[in-house]
């Protein structure tokens, strides 16, 4: 068993989609990237992967983005984990979240897909639902607004400042689950004041 663990974001591919509510997932990714000075490449998992330590020495991060539709995510995500030989449990998986309020973070393992077709193909694929999430808030669409519709759109002009900063808090959630573990990582994230 390698050292490696499986960051993931999901969202949908190309331009139309990137800076829209259901991408979050990879803008974080893109976070984690920059941070590790790590460059994306095409890898044969119909996926683009950055490989990156979070210090010298430290756990190996195989950081992912899917060439593929969001409920679609499933295949590469489990080919990657065959791949680079990571098991369920060191698996990361970056999520746009309806059921928290806007600019929230939660992290957990495991659990049902909430509806989530991202989830919902991942937790098919390598046959549990067994695998960390970092659950990002994006909030309820508001009045009648169809939630297929709200999460396809981009953030408000109003909300962009606290999304770079949900980005950055959802990139260290990330980096502490890997390094500190799930209970410490909940425990500096869940209930924190914004």
């Amino acid at each position: 068993m390698s050292d490696a663990w499986l960051v993931v974001g999901l969202g949908n591919p190309g331009p139309k989609y990137e800076a829209t509510r259901h991408n979050i997932g990879q803008m974080v990714v893109d976070a984690l990237a920059d941070r590790a000075g790590a460059r994306f490449s095409s890898h044969k998992s119909n996926a683009r992967v950055a490989e990156a330590r979070l210090s010298p020495g430290g756990p190996k991060l195989v950081l992912a983005k899917s060439n593929g539709f969001m409920n679609t995510s499933g295949g590469p995500v489990s080919a990657l984990a065959q791949y680079f030989d990571v098991p369920a449990d060191r698996i990361v998986v970056l999520h746009d979240e309806l059921d928290l309020p806007f600019d929230t973070i939660k992290v957990k393992i495991g659990g049902g897909h909430g509806g989530h077709n991202g989830l919902r193909d991942i937790t098919k694929a390598l046959g549990t639902p067994d695998f960390l999430r970092v659950r990002i808030g994006i909030g309820r669409p508001p009045g009648q607004q169809d939630p297929a519709d709200y999460v396809l759109r981009p953030f408000a002009s109003g909300e962009r400042d606290a999304v770079a900063v949900l980005i950055e808090d959802a990139a260290d959630a990330a980096e502490s689950l890997v390094v500190e573990g799930l209970l410490p990582t909940q425990q500096r994230f869940h209930g924190r004041a914004k």
